[in-house]
C-alpha cells in the first residue's frame, strides 16, 4: 500500500535506471499485468546496469531527482556477465558520497529482478517512493533555488 502524500503535498521525483533485459522487461510485465506503481518514477533504459556510471547517478540528483534506484538483473544472471556486480560497487560508492555531502544514502537503492517479475518491479517503485517521501525533498533543489548550488 502506498504511503499517503505528506501534508505539504510533497511527491518525490524518482529516477530509475534499468537494463534493457530484466529491468525493462519486468516493467513491461508490470504494465501487461496492469499493476500500478507511482507515476513519479522516470525510467531510463540502458544496455546494462553496468553502464550506470557514478556521474549518471549524481547528475540525476543534481537535476532534481529526490531519489534514484537501479533495477538490475539478479546477481549471477546478468546478460553482460558482471554488469550488475559493477553496478553494486558503484551504488555503494555513491551512497558514501551522498552521506558525505548530506543527502543521505537512503536516497539511492538497487533492486534485482527477472524479466517476468512485474510485481517486484512495481513493489520496488512504491518502496522507493515511500522511502524518499518520508525523507523529504532533495536538498539540492533548495540549494539551487537559493543560489548556493552550482545550478544547471
Amino acid at each position: 500500500m502506498d504511503d499517503p502524500i505528506s501534508d505539504n503535498g510533497f511527491e518525490p521525483e524518482i529516477t530509475a535506471f534499468t537494463c534493457i533485459y530484466c529491468g525493462s522487461m519486468a516493467g513491461d510485465s508490470a504494465g501487461f499485468a496492469r499493476l500500478t506503481y507511482p507515476a513519479n518514477v522516470k525510467v531510463i533504459r540502458l544496455p546494462c546496469t553496468g553502464k550506470v556510471d557514478v556521474e549518471y547517478m549524481l547528475k540525476a540528483f543534481e537535476q532534481g531527482a529526490d531519489g534514484v534506484y537501479i533495477m538490475a538483473c539478479p546477481i549471477g544472471n546478468c546478460h553482460h556477465e558482471r554488469g550488475n556486480v559493477r553496478a553494486v560497487k558503484r551504488v555503494e560508492y555513491v551512497k558514501k558520497l551522498l552521506d558525505t555531502i548530506g543527502l543521505g544514502r537512503e536516497r539511492l537503492g538497487i533492486y534485482y529482478v527477472s524479466g517476468g517479475q512485474g510485481q517486484t518491479f512495481a513493489d520496488a517503485a512504491r518502496e522507493m517512493t515511500a522511502r524518499v517521501r518520508r525523507m523529504g525533498p532533495n536538498p539540492i533543489k533548495e540549494w539551487n533555488r537559493n543560489g548556493n548550488g552550482r545550478g544547471p
